[in-house]
């Protein structure tokens, strides 16, 4: 059954241009869901370089082992995406089904079976035939299409409630390059990834090195900087492949000056991406941004903002619309990192709170409140300590989440 689609969506999907080298096809391969397709793939040009940034769960699934063996190549040919089964704990099943898959993609593709990349998003343990997919590949042979965006952003869908993907364009030197993406991601959210997807396609032309360390990079402000419920996925899996076909000279070094607009295009594309996950958190009412300033080091602000952002009582307390800023103290205070009682100050939608070690003198709770009833919540800790700082993003926690994921299997 189709969940409602979140309060937090979008107003619809975006426009996204064509990237010159991309082709998308999607078909319905039967796996769990009926009515909507399960499986998408993407066709990429000769030439086509690769990044990739995977789980380092110590139970990945197959399907990422062997993105793992091919990002050693650097080339990108094809990526094949199911829905509805991750084809993690499958043992040797799980193996023979990559196999399978790689081996009919690469014959679609005209490529080796190593210019494949294979990703799967759902329910965990459950083996499926070798030929799930491969069978179905071989049809799609007249079917793909450059302006396919949306179709493929719904086919790797699970417990989504809508369609996720983001544009930006970029100069290096003196052409115009596009960056753009989709994922999913809804639940089994958490940094280090989480139980998402994200393919992301430039036609700019970047050495694989370079394209892996802005890639790398741009996760780091990202997909690994949000939180639905802390915790991470066997599956995720996040992609980028450069086709070149915008004409501008080769770029080998990701520091270089000439590559910097690009990092930048880069880094809001999976920013967007990653905030469109957590607008759709199961379950979420609140898109919460927390800032952490002044801590030790950025690390530091960065694991102390998500002590805030994982607390079951603070985020709760925020689906509940209470403007209880002693579970932020709470949450600051178990995170591990230096803070002081006597420096730190909170605010609450610019609202300052407490200070000097206790509440401010003559607090007035009736904006803060009005602010918690609103969609976007805004919290702001200042640590006094040094120069570190972090943002990360989370929404609140809701029965909605427990209907969810009480009945994932059923």
């Amino acid at each position: 059954m189709a969940l409602p689609v979140s309060p937090l969506a979008p107003a619809g999907f975006p426009a996204l241009p064509v990237i010159p080298g991309v082709r998308f096809a999607t078909t319905n391969c039967g796996i769990r869901y009926k009515g909507r397709d399960d499986l998408m793939v993407a066709l990429l040009d000769p030439g086509t370089t690769v990044a990739g940034v995977l789980t380092r769960s110590l139970t990945a699934s197959a399907p990422v082992h062997w993105c793992r063996n091919g990002l050693a190549g650097g080339r990108a040919r094809a990526m094949v995406v199911n829905s509805g089964n991750s084809n993690a704990f499958t043992g040797r099943a799980g193996e023979a089904f990559v196999r399978a898959t790689v081996d009919a993609a690469a014959a679609l593709a005209g490529c080796a079976p190593e210019e494949v990349f294979v990703a799967s998003t759902g329910v965990i343990g459950q083996p499926m035939p070798p030929d799930a997919i491969a069978r179905h590949l071989p049809g799609l042979a007249g079917a793909f299409r450059e302006d396919a965006w949306e179709a493929a952003a719904r086919a790797i869908m699970t417990t989504d409630t809508f369609p996720k993907a983001a544009v930006r364009t970029a100069r290096i030197g003196g052409t115009t390059v596009t960056v753009a993406g989709i994922c999913k991601g809804s639940g089994m959210i958490a940094p280090d990834m989480a139980t998402m997807l994200g393919f992301v396609f430039t036609d700019a032309a970047v050495a694989a090195p370079a394209l892996q360390q802005a890639l790398a990079a741009a996760t780091g402000k990202s997909f690994n900087a949000i939180t639905v419920d802390g915790d991470t996925s066997t599956s995720d899996t996040v992609l980028l492949a450069a086709t070149g076909r915008a004409g501008n000279a080769v770029q080998a070094d990701a520091d270089d000056p000439a590559l910097a607009d690009f990092r930048r295009a880069l880094d809001e594309v999976m920013i967007e991406l990653a905030h469109l996950i957590v607008r759709d958190g199961e379950g979420a009412t609140k898109f919460v941004t927390v800032r952490v300033d002044g801590a030790a080091s950025d690390p530091a602000a960065r694991r102390i903002g998500l002590a805030i952002a994982n607390s079951p009582l603070v985020k709760t307390a925020i689906a509940g619309e209470d403007a209880n800023w002693g579970r932020i103290v709470m949450a600051v205070g178990k995170a591990g990192e230096e803070a002081d009682r006597d420096r730190l100050r909170i605010s609450i939608g610019g609202v300052l709170i407490c200070a000097d070690g206790m509440q401010v003198p003559g607090y007035d709770e009736t904006p803060v409140t009005a602010h918690m009833k609103g969609q976007e919540i805004d919290i702001l800790v200042e640590l006094g300590i040094g120069a570190g700082r972090a943002s990360v993003w989370t929404c609140d926690l809701t029965h909605g989440y427990i209907d969810i994921n009480g009945s994932y299997r059923s």
